[in-house]
């Protein structure tokens, strides 16, 4: 049967858990060649297995995106493994709990969750794009409605994500003649592990973000 990604090679940051497993399972299923890259190796080696078990093929490369050095060695290994580059999600991100005003708010926690939101894009995209241009391929950056309005508590990964947003239109101009497609997405409150910490381990923090969904639920 014919698949969309058939023979094509797709790298997942973020891709031990969630969205980003989610999508590399997304993408196997339309068979592509699936590259998980994320700084928990067991969790992503289950996305690889779950992967593998429905007759995909995927690897992973244990990836701290923030880091140069371990940006540049994924993109070689998923070379040296698949040959190729034709698709990035760059997905790979932090919250930075705690959420405190920005009079309380944490330097430390503040540069961890712009090196690895913000940063960790650029450094992807940089090390990915002259792979994607001979593909023709696509990239995805992963934003978030935190990204198009401001909310209270949360400063950097509010910050983060309109850099993302940012980043991502001026890459896209950039590289619009190129012949490849840049785009970022902003979802809402996903349900996951990372939001099950944030928000839905209080039922305070749940029924808050409940409310701020049209469609009832997160």
């Amino acid at each position: 049967m014919n698949k969309l990604f058939n023979g094509e090679v797709a790298l997942v940051t973020g891709g031990s858990s969630g969205i980003g497993r989610a999508t590399a399972m997304a993408f196997a299923a339309e068979g592509a060649k699936v590259v998980v890259a994320s700084r928990r190796s067991e969790e992503s080696e289950e996305t690889v297995r779950l992967i593998e078990a429905d007759g995909g093929e995927a690897m992973f490369v244990k990836t701290d995106v923030s880091k140069t050095s371990e940006v540049q060695a994924m993109i070689a290994e998923t070379l040296k493994r698949f040959g190729a580059l034709n698709f990035a999600f760059n997905n790979a991100g932090i919250e930075g709990d705690p959420f405190v005003p920005v009079e309380e708010y944490s330097e430390t926690t503040w540069d961890q969750v712009i090196e690895i939101n913000l940063k960790g894009v650029f450094l992807c995209m940089k090390y990915e794009l002259a792979h994607i241009v001979k593909a023709k391929g696509a990239i995805v950056n992963m934003a978030s409605v935190a990204g198009l309005v401001g909310g209270r508590v949360g400063s950097a990964y509010y910050a983060s994500k309109h850099g993302v947003v940012g980043l991502t239109k001026a890459a896209a101009l950039e590289y619009a003649d190129k012949g490849i497609r840049i785009n970022a997405v902003a979802p809402a409150v996903i349900k996951s592990a990372m939001t099950d910490r944030t928000f839905f381990h209080d039922e305070e923090r749940t029924a808050a973000v409940i409310a701020r969904h049209p469609v009832g639920r997160g």
